[in-house]
């Protein structure tokens, strides 16, 4: 079940599909400042379904243009290289996914038993998401290109510092800065990302169902040896 583009909650609304070109110069610099930020804006997510829909390697200016509805030029005026729209997608994603985890961790109800199923579950719908998509994408590419790893590098660890600090709030009554915290916070990190491949070409298994009850499980087991009360 391939994930294709942005959720139209995750689009600014603020976007338009047309050339700054046409802006006429009557119109006040602050109009033309807020429509060039749109437009960068627009070409970004533009770039974000490429690496979606046709990956890394098959995303070039031309396709990002056609998706921001623009042509070739007027994406340059605004991105000079791919590189240049890559870095930017790149910051914008890492901000996207953030705030989205953040907001998903801040709904977890108080209770220890509600904590660990919602927490496993706000991860899960996180790297079931198109940013997460994108971001694996971008990852794997930068294996053998050097110039978007040099991109992607400060940014994953970035994400990779906050998403443990998230963590540590998340879960306040633990030793949240044991060995054995971030142990498991990492285990059940890393096992629901790598869930999320297979789970790109078919869709959620009773598998991937039992897998997760199994992680919560994990976090149960942890709050006993953290001093926090949880349910059998």
């Amino acid at each position: 079940m391939p994930v294709v583009g942005l959720p139209a909650d995750d689009r600014d609304p603020a976007i338009v599909h047309s050339d700054p070109a046409d802006v006429p110069a009557s119109e006040p610099a602050g109009w033309q400042a807020q429509k060039s930020a749109a437009t960068r804006t627009q070409i970004v997510e533009a770039a974000i379904r490429c690496f979606v829909e046709l990956g890394y390697a098959r995303t070039t200016t031309i396709a990002i243009a056609q998706r921001a509805g623009l042509s070739r030029g007027a994406m340059l005026h605004h991105f000079p290289a791919k590189v240049d729209v890559v870095a930017a997608a790149v910051e914008y994603l890492h901000d996207k996914r953030l705030k989205a985890f953040r907001r998903s961790i801040a709904r977890t109800g108080p209770a220890p038993e509600d904590r660990f199923r919602q927490s496993v579950e706000a991860y899960w719908a996180h790297v079931r998401h198109p940013t997460f998509v994108a971001f694996f994408e971008l990852s794997v590419a930068a294996r053998t290109d050097d110039e978007l790893a040099a991109i992607l590098a400060p940014m994953q660890e970035s994400f990779e510092n906050a998403w443990f600090e998230t963590a540590r709030v998340a879960f306040a009554g633990w030793d949240t800065q044991s060995d054995a915290f971030e142990t498991v916070i990492g285990v059940v990190r890393y096992a629901m990302e790598g869930m999320a491949i297979p789970y790109r070409a078919k869709g959620e298994t009773n598998r991937d169902k039992r897998m997760l009850r199994y992680l919560e499980n994990c976090l149960r087991e942890l709050s006993k040896t953290s001093g926090e009360t949880s349910t059998p």
